[in-house]
């Protein structure tokens, strides 16, 4: 996921268009294709390439759109198609997966073919208008945009694009007559009057201009696409003033924006800004990146790919839309795809420095650690002031255990926020904390975690409970601060309560206090919320062998050994099932109990199960 939130452009609800859209690709097939194919018995091809009949091509795109691979679902699909070409059914879904996959010149074609036998096709006819747009044939647009599909996703999709075909002529006044019949929900207020104030501006109305992006501002100051085109308008309107406290307002809700910054930047040199919009086409673009950009937002992952598509077909440039089709394709579990759109960003855009820290990032989540390491380390050297590219590149050795080196790494971004840094850095020191602590150098450690906790703000509840859980867990796998880290450990949980990996420290934490009983409730608990992970199984299974429950602990331990634990866990797992547990040492007195404390256990953490870049380490025993 990308460093810079997808930005929000509001929008009305969709009502069943993105739903029906996203179907196509993943739904089954109609009875009369199904009894087609069921006349054989069908299997898959295995390798990414063409099967060698209709059948074999029709279930592997199946297959593909099920699992959400557009490249898959499209090269199939072309094949399924050339077997049988006449096939409605098939038209329409390689249609709509070329789209997805970006494969817009046969998308076109296809959409031809599908308009000719049925013209109320409004996913067709949308693509149809918008390559019209793209080659400045606007009254052939406006009719293929007319005959598209009713609803109101299509009416507000068709009236924008009409609007700014409109403006593509040149007739201002005809575009205002058509976007200002939007009325009902407050966001199609919104979205009228931001495109508007963008119509306005191409045409060279700046007093409609000025009144549009000023309502759509004062209705929504908090989406970065208002508030960038409104801020560019008054800067070239002569209002930096009024440009600069725009910014400077989302800043305080989201710092640090590489957009924002950048235009502040500008301002306060003295240079210009350029306008958001300069064609027709970039206006139709930014029709189309709001809707996809909803859509992710939404959970709609293939309609929003579809939209962007579209959107870049128009404005190949549109850094946003890069950036949300990336961070899309990057949830759909694409990596490389994703790839491949950040490596389009363009040299000079704000966003590129983010694109290339998501290259590396995505390069580890491909299992190319090394490739990462290499990658942002020369980023990194590109831009030796920067923090985000320093962390990520201290967050990827920290996925690849280089505890050492990560810590450094991050030591260098931490150097660059001062001594009072603000707290939305609280992740730096946590991050260092863990290293610091998988590395055994735990004075370094714990005061990193103190210091993240002591910043980690009350608004992210989830960071909150990362922190206190590992801090606590540590003091008490050390038998220190054993109440302060119970008191802690019992926060984390009340502030995620499902979260398996904190329950299972609590549970750790009875178990070392040889609280038995207490210790198997909890890690019961743990385990229900997060079955198949190797480590609450192996303290289950402990928890359950010292309470006396020993075949269900070997059970346990079994079960842990067959979800592939650590190498160094493994061997320990062996070895209990061989010859279980040793008796427990005397009791070790606390506030809370005076039950016996456990003999030494192995100390770590596991290996994070996020993203370097987007979760935070989480600690549990083992």
């Amino acid at each position: 996921m990308s460093l810079v939130p997808t930005t929000r452009i509001p929008s009305p609800r969709r009502g069943r268009a993105l739903a029906a859209l996203a179907l196509l690709l993943a739904a089954a097939p109609s009875p009369v294709l199904a009894a087609r194919l069921a006349a054989r018995d069908i299997a898959a091809p295995q390798a990414f390439e063409p099967a060698d009949s209709l059948e074999g091509n029709f279930l592997a795109a199946y297959i593909a759109g099920a699992s959400r691979d557009t490249a898959a679902a499209a090269t199939y699909y072309r094949e399924a198609v050339k077997g049988d070409p006449r096939n409605a059914e098939l038209l329409e879904r390689s249609f709509v997966a070329l789209l997805a996959d970006g494969s817009l010149p046969e998308a076109f074609r296809a959409a031809e073919r599908l308009t000719a036998r049925d013209g109320s096709n409004g996913l067709a006819q949308l693509a149809l208008g918008v390559q019209k747009i793209k080659t400045k044939q606007y009254a052939a647009a406006r009719q293929n945009l007319q005959r598209g599909g009713k609803g109101a996703a299509a009416d507000l999709t068709s009236t924008l694009l009409t609007a700014w075909s409109y403006a593509g002529n040149g007739e201002g006044k005809k575009a205002f007559e058509t976007i200002n019949k939007l009325k009902g929900e407050r966001y199609y207020n919104v979205f009228r009057d931001y495109h508007a104030g963008l119509i306005a501006a191409l045409v060279g109305d700046k007093v409609e201009a000025e009144r549009r992006l000023k309502a759509a501002y004062d209705a929504d100051h908090n989406t970065l696409r208002i508030v960038d085109a409104y801020g560019r308008f008054e800067a070239d309107s002569g209002r930096p003033d009024l440009a600069v406290a725009a910014y400077q307002d989302f800043d305080n809700v989201l710092p640090r924006h590489p957009i924002v910054r950048d235009a502040l930047d500008k301002l306060k040199a003295g240079k210009p800004l350029a306008p958001l919009i300069g064609s027709a086409q970039e206006g139709a673009a930014e029709v189309l990146y709001g809707l996809g950009s909803a859509g992710t937002s939404q959970g709609d992952e293939l309609p929003a790919v579809v939209y962007l598509r579209l959107a870049l077909h128009l404005a190949p440039e549109h850094s946003l839309a890069l950036l949300t089709l990336a961070d899309t394709l990057e949830r759909m579990k694409a990596p490389e795809r994703a790839n491949e759109v950040f490596a389009r960003m363009p040299a000079g855009s704000p966003l590129k420095l983010n694109a290339d820290i998501q290259i590396g990032l995505n390069l580890e989540q491909m299992g190319k650690g090394d490739e990462a390491i290499a990658h942002l380390d020369q980023v990194a050297k590109t831009y030796p002031n920067d923090v985000d590219v320093i962390s990520a590149l201290g967050n990827v050795q920290r996925s690849r255990k280089k505890f050492p080196e990560s810590a450094e790494t991050y030591s260098k971004a931490i150097d660059l926020i001062g001594t009072e840094p603000a707290r939305n850095y609280w992740t730096l020191y946590y991050f260092r904390g863990t290293a610091y602590e998988r590395a055994r150098d735990w004075p370094k450690a714990e005061a990193d975690l103190k210091k993240a906790l002591e910043l980690v703000p009350a608004t992210q509840p989830n960071g909150r409970a990362q922190v206190l859980n590992y801090l606590a867990y540590s003091w008490v796998d050390q038998n220190q601060n054993i109440d302060e880290a119970f008191r802690m450990l019992k926060q984390a949980v009340d502030l995620q309560p499902r979260d398996g990996m904190i329950i299972d420290s609590l549970g750790w934490a009875y178990y070392r206090l040889g609280r038995w009983d207490d210790a198997v409730r909890e890690l019961e608990k743990a385990i229900e919320l997060k079955p198949g992970d190797p480590t609450i199984n192996d303290h289950l299974g402990d928890a359950y062998w010292r309470s006396g429950r020993r075949l269900e602990g070997k059970f346990q331990w079994q079960h842990a050994k067959d979800l592939n634990p650590e190498p160094d866990d493994l061997a320990k797992i062996e070895a209990k099932l061989k010859d279980g547990l040793p008796e427990p040492e005397k009791p070790a007195a606390t506030a809370e109990s005076q039950a016996p404390a456990q003999p030494e256990m192995p100390k770590g953490a596991p290996t994070p199960s996020e993203p370097p870049a987007m979760g935070v380490e989480q600690k549990s025993g083992g």
